[in-house]
């Protein structure tokens, strides 16, 4: 009975294969995760097509460096890497990051969660692609892929204070996208 699931060993020599420059390999690793990473892709991208672009582009430096891929830890996290990477020098160039001097007036500012309970996540992901672009990298960067500000300043060559400001801009903007689409006092009124 054929394994419907790629083992660690099978993935192990698939990777192998890969590094050897096999064609067959390259194209059964990118069927396993070109649909996973295209979602990546879709996240820091403008629409559908800057996505293809950087799903093609990233698993040409994915076969392209698997060579030095270790085996510690996942390899399905290395790629991922490699696409928001690549999404991210795409985005440096095509964008100019213009710093935000008085950061201190989003430091404080307190975002009701309740209000992301009514929202499906295929809607928030609607509402996350609408965000201006530097809005939409630091927030993707920040709370799906988990980078601190540091590590998001050093990333897109923007200060800690530019990219504190950015989250919580998109943040504000996405709360006010969220009241708009349901509602401010649809809760509120239902429930007296």
């Amino acid at each position: 009975m054929a394994h419907l699931q790629t083992t660690l060993e099978d993935l192990k020599q698939i990777i192998a294969e890969c590094a050897s420059g096999k064609m067959r390999a390259q194209e059964k690793l990118y069927r396993m995760f070109a649909s996973k990473m295209f979602a990546v892709c879709l996240r820091y991208s403008r629409d559908n097509s800057e996505a293809e672009d950087n799903l093609q582009e990233g698993f040409i430096k994915v076969f392209s460096s698997i060579k030095n891929f270790r085996h510690e830890g996942s390899f399905e996290g290395w790629v991922r890497r490699i696409m928001v990477n690549v999404s991210l020098e795409k985005f440096r160039k095509q964008q100019t990051m213009y710093p935000v001097e008085d950061v201190s007036i989003y430091e404080n500012q307190q975002y009701a969660d309740e209000i992301m309970d009514d929202i499906s996540a295929q809607e928030l992901l609607g509402l996350i692609r609408e965000l201006p672009p530097r809005y939409r990298m630091v927030f993707n960067l920040y709370v799906i892929e988990g980078m601190s500000h540091d590590e998001i300043s050093r990333e897109m060559k923007i200060t800690v204070g530019t990219s504190k400001s950015n989250l919580a801009r998109a943040r504000d903007i996405l709360k006010t996208k969220v009241k708009a689409l349901y509602g401010e006092g649809e809760k509120s009124n239902n429930s007296a």
